[in-house]
């Protein structure tokens, strides 16, 4: 491996600032950034200008609504990587890309659930796997680092970056989180390697408004325990690199807090890999904030907090900006060497010294049979049948049968965004391979089959017809919820399905026909309005392009469903409490009950019957040195084999910080044959149950702990 320090010592003030920047792809292209024309074309002067002359050490992005095939991205890198040789020293260039849901900006390559449906299927071996095909053909493409996971604790379910997140609870983020770093990062020397970015940190995932990048008003001690652990997991398992949230926390832009970027990431959490902003943050420093009075000001506040690599993305006035400030004395090189060693460190370990670009023909299993089969399974186990009253569900394959709804034909519904595109709007072409909701019930289905839109995502379309239609058939499989969107496109003012949608359903329920909710989203829009008459609901978050398949064998019987709800799912607007909510929230002065959700956190039902019996700890009192094992038997007593989840919760009875209802502490998934029972082992360390006292420092207090897993539950003392 190369000698960093060495490399260090032989560079230039320029070289090194020229490490710390970021440009879009899209400044290498002939043309205006964003306004590029298609097919876009490298211009070998820009190429020379700003890699070769401006020695920029990293590139990100695709070129917007093109969607290279991985030969081209082969030409792509290696004409950057040729003409990174060309510069004194020969660094090569960092390329990084957003692969959220596999690599999404190649075409061809294997897409996955979203992470809230991969969160949804509560399995941790196929998230390490999902991740590492991901990392895979992000090699094959010649894209060593890729930004994700996203570790932003979802607690606002309005939040448009909601699917983007592993739920709404604490454990399951880092779980999820760590066995994503794994999978992409592997084991050292391992060729499947890319380096994990964790974003965005922190406190992303709660911003007061539910709007996209507004402030968040995050006390000290809930920061630390609600948003910080994922983050910690991460890091002690590994990951390579962090972005920086692009929003505010208690008035301060996390660009611009040296508390957050280095009093606490780096000296407190220990992260010693490459910090990098999100998408032109230092200039919003100054444009948007209104923090920094000049773009000058803007560049040494975030260098000052702790910023490596700055996203700047079409210019190069950082570079220039920064050199100034190191001339005049405001910033020290020493502080420009810290933030480019930890850039080289990770070019090191990703072995771009020695290879920088990778053959695709190395890689023959791209968007194989078998990565795809992985994609299905996912999609399979991501669906969470959330109602079936009567049994409605499955469905006779013979039966008459009226689809309808924005989501039945549509593609983006099953994606989101980041597919082909940052909004996901060119996912139709691109992934016209896959059957739709729609198209995969045609697939199966052997009866009479009708298809009426009734309403699109803005407006009615055929409604009259649709509810005509409705009348002759014996079920109505109804497709509700999102467009495909991202980040501020997806802010909204009202989490209700939209009214036209609303009037659908309730048009349809007046039919008395038996109604088959499919909910195709990234957030729980709410369905208050109509839910209580609709007998079989299912929830789909995104489950990738496979999803139509997985739901269409769902309605019809051929997959027995295992997801479970990683959030809670709320009933009315102004009642968006979380499952780990505390007694004051729900126990009312006057003794009522103000926690009503639609469906709780890690609701999910089967078309079997798993029946849990004989919870037992090993012994009812512990030091907090002690290992505490909890077993329970779960049995399959249904006539179907089937998977389940096994949620384990503690609740603290009493602490000095009002303690929550309870937290989820451990979980496991397992597969059962009908008939078969199995005895489940559990290991909580005494430390899991800590909780972030008054001094804002992790505390246990001796005290009664209730254990509980489904309806049964033991209590134990720490000493």
């Amino acid at each position: 491996m190369i000698n960093i320090d060495h490399l260090l010592d032989q560079m230039t003030l320029e070289e090194k600032i020229g490490q710390m920047t970021q440009l879009s792809l899209d400044t290498l292209h002939t043309g205006e950034p964003m306004k590029i024309q298609l097919p876009p074309q490298l211009a070998e002067k820009k190429l020379d200008y700003i890699v070769r002359e401006r020695m920029v050490g990293s590139i990100l992005n695709v070129t917007s609504e093109y969607l290279p095939e991985l030969e081209e991205w082969h030409q792509i890198i290696s004409r950057i990587q040729a003409k990174a040789q060309e510069t004194r020293l020969k660094i090569p260039v960092l390329y990084g890309i957003d692969a959220i849901h596999g690599v999404n900006y190649c075409a061809g390559a294997t897409l996955f659930p979203q992470p809230l449906s991969i969160a949804a299927s509560f399995n941790l071996q196929q998230a390490e796997a999902i991740a590492r095909v991901t990392a895979y053909e992000a090699q094959a493409a010649s894209m060593p680092w890729n930004f994700s996971p996203a570790l932003d604790v979802g607690r606002i379910p309005s939040w448009p970056r909601f699917w983007e997140s592993f739920g709404e609870d604490v454990f399951v983020n880092q779980a999820m989180g760590t066995a994503t770093v794994k999978g992409y990062q592997g084991e050292a020397g391992d060729y499947t390697k890319v380096a994990a970015c964790l974003k965005h940190f922190t406190g992303y995932g709660l911003p007061l408004s539910g709007i996209d990048r507004t402030p968040a008003w995050i006390p000290d001690r809930y920061l630390r325990e609600y948003f910080l652990p994922a983050y910690q997991t991460a890091i002690d398992a590994g990951a390579m690199t962090i972005m920086v949230n692009s929003g505010e926390i208690n008035g301060i832009p996390v660009h611009a807090s040296k508390y957050l970027l280095t009093d606490i990431l780096r000296k407190e959490m220990g992260f010693e890999g490459l910090l990098v902003t999100d998408w032109q943050d230092i200039i919003y420093l100054h444009t948007r904030h209104k923090t920094a009075p000049t773009m000058k000001d803007a560049v040494r506040i975030s260098i000052e907090a702790g910023i490596d690599m700055s996203m700047t993305p079409f210019d190069t006035q950082f570079i220039d900006f920064l050199l100034e400030l190191v001339q005049e004395g405001s910033i020290s090189e020493e502080r420009i060497d810290e933030s480019v060693r930890r850039i080289l460190a990770v070019k090191a370990h990703l072995g771009l010294f020695e290879q920088a670009v990778n053959n695709p023909k190395d890689y023959p299993a791209f968007g194989s049979e078998t990565h795809q089969q992985l994609s299905l399974d996912a999609a399979r186990e991501s669906l969470v049948l959330l109602k079936n009253e009567q049994n409605l569900l499955p469905l006779d394959k013979a039966a008459n049968i009226l689809v309808c709804g924005p989501a039945a034909d549509n593609q983006g519904a099953l994606n989101g965004g980041w597919t082909a595109s940052w909004q996901g709007d060119m996912a139709e072409e691109a992934l016209s391979q896959f059957d739709t909701i729609l198209e995969a019930i045609k697939r199966l289905h052997e009866g009479t089959l009708e298809y009426r839109i009734g309403v699109n995502y803005s407006e009615e379309v055929d409604f009259q017809e649709a509810i005509w239609k409705a009348q002759e058939a014996d079920y109505i499989v109804l497709c509700l919820g999102e467009e495909s969107y991202t980040e501020y496109c997806g802010d909204l003012n009202d989490l209700y399905l939209p009214d036209h949608q609303i009037n659908l359903a309730l048009a349809l329920v007046s039919t008395g026909k038996p109604i088959i909710l499919v909910l195709a989203e990234g957030r729980p829009r709410l369905i208050s309005k109509f839910a209580d008459q609709i007998p079989a609901i299912v929830g789909a978050f995104y489950p990738g392009p496979a999803g139509g398949q997985a739901i269409a064998e769902l309605i019809f019987g051929d997959l027995n469903p295992s997801g479970k709800l990683p959030f809670t799912y709320p009933q009315f607007p102004n009642s968006l409490i979380p499952y780990d909510h505390k007694f004051t929230e729900v126990e009312g002065v006057d003794d009522t009950i103000r926690f009503n959700p639609q469906f709780e956190f890690g609701h999910g039902l089967s078309y079997t019957q798993f029946e849990y019996s004989n919870l037992q700890l090993n012994k009812k009192s512990y030091t907090p040195e002690e290992t505490i094992h909890v077993s329970i038997a779960i049995k399959n007593t249904g006539s179907k084999a089937g998977k389940e989840t096994i949620l384990l919760y503690v609740r603290d009875e009493y602490a000095s910080i009002t303690p929550p209802v309870k937290r989820l502490r451990k979980f496991k998934k397992l597969a059962l044959e009908s008939g078969a029972e199995q005895t489940i082992h559990f290991e909580i360390q005494p430390s899991e149950l800590a909780f972030v006292g008054l001094d804002n420092q992790w505390i246990l207090e001796a005290g009664r702990f209730e254990l509980m897993i489904d309806g049964l539950s033991q209590y134990f003392i720490i000493e």
